[in-house]
């Protein structure tokens, strides 16, 4: 009864993790969609100060969007393992790429689509390998797990790093370094999935009809969660406004990801029962997730498509002959350069000549 009431939440947290990223990743179209409409209306645009989009219907249907899919993360993390619902949230990234090609007319260059295979294949590759975490279906059993010695040093060493970059590394390298900021918000991020999987639990409590309100753990729950997203917004708004998206994306995604992997492990014991074959396919899951995020935004403004591909071969395929064909072609340049020459050299006395000029003498 245990394995098949486990295998019926593991379902419905992966069904909310993925409509959390579909609801993420189509919020960036309806409200981008909704800007683009008030820029062709003339309307002071939103990065000038204006906020017509207020009056926009399109704008608030991508923040309703973007509310529903955060609901639906916020619940998919009671009901699956985080090293599940984590990794999942790359795919509003690759939804956000795709519609963007065919409502904003954004082209998805050969880059993009190879990534965005590898994340599909990756995400498909986490979700067979996904471990079964421990039952944690009370807040007395969670308020347990949080005050095992594992998670106490764990929850310790995360709090000291983040306030050593905060107060000294961030003053005065975080404007230089990409890592300072993009490491504080990540490591707190993992405090913060911890903090969402105790309240969803509090919350299933709630509607089965027990005191949770009562329960001192649900106070601290929300009050420590408030603080770590505060905290993590304002690191990566930080980050984003000084470095470039196309990279602050992908490395806040590797160390989040890392981050959120680890505490779940300390704190729920996810790996103690995994198989080797599924330690390996987690791992390289997320590997390829990784790689296909990093080939989305590394170089999604390149322009390279299958069109350019027999034009690299053919420089690729002149380039390994050698120094040999090097020298003929230039050497067949040259000739048709003098030749080229001689031509021109002709004509220009031959029109001197019609002329009168003295210098074809």
């Amino acid at each position: 009864m245990s394995q098949t009431r486990g295998k019926y939440d593991f379902c419905i947290g992966l069904v909310l993790a993925m409509s959390s990223s579909i609801f993420i990743g189509g919020s960036f179209i309806l409200k981008k969609k909704g800007l683009l409409r008030l820029a062709r209306k003339g309307s002071m645009r939103a990065g000038q100060g204006g906020h017509a989009y207020l009056k926009e219907w399109l704008w608030w249907a991508g923040l309703l969007s973007m509310g529903a899919g955060e609901v639906a993360n916020f619940a998919a993390y009671a009901f699956a393992p985080a090293t599940l619902v984590t990794p999942l949230g790359a795919l509003s990234v690759l939804v956000s790429a795709i519609l963007s090609s065919f409502f904003l007319n954004e082209k998805l260059n050969l880059h993009g689509k190879i990534g965005c295979l590898l994340s599909i294949l990756g995400s498909t590759v986490m979700v067979i390998h996904a471990p079964q975490e421990e039952e944690v279906e009370t807040l007395d059993e969670m308020s347990h797990k949080l005050g095992d010695p594992g998670f106490v040093v764990f929850a310790t060493l995360v709090v000291i790093v983040s306030l050593i970059l905060i107060c000294v590394v961030g003053p005065r390298h975080g404007q230089t370094n990409i890592l300072v900021y993009i490491t504080i918000c990540s490591v707190i991020g993992a405090l913060s999935v911890s903090c969402v999987k105790g309240l969803g639990i509090a919350i299933k409590e709630l509607f089965a009809g027990k005191p949770v309100l009562r329960h001192p753990l649900s106070w601290i729950l929300l009050l420590s969660l408030t603080v770590c997203v505060s905290t993590q917004i304002n690191y990566l708004n930080r980050a984003l406004d000084i470095f470039n998206t196309s990279i602050v994306t992908p490395i806040y995604y590797v160390i989040f990801t890392t981050s959120v992997l680890t505490c779940s492990a300390i704190l729920f014991k996810e790996w103690q029962h995994m198989a080797a074959d599924d330690i390996i396919g987690t791992f390289s899951g997320f590997l390829t997730i990784i790689v296909g995020i990093f080939l989305l935004h590394a170089f999604k403004d390149v322009n390279f498509t299958l069109a350019n591909l027999p034009l690299s071969l053919r420089k690729d395929d002149r380039a390994a002959n050698g120094t040999l064909l090097s020298t003929y072609d230039s050497f067949n340049d040259d000739e048709e350069s003098s030749a080229c020459l001689g031509e021109m050299q002709s004509t220009e006395s031959l029109s001197a000549r019609r002329n009168g000029s003295l210098l074809a003498f």
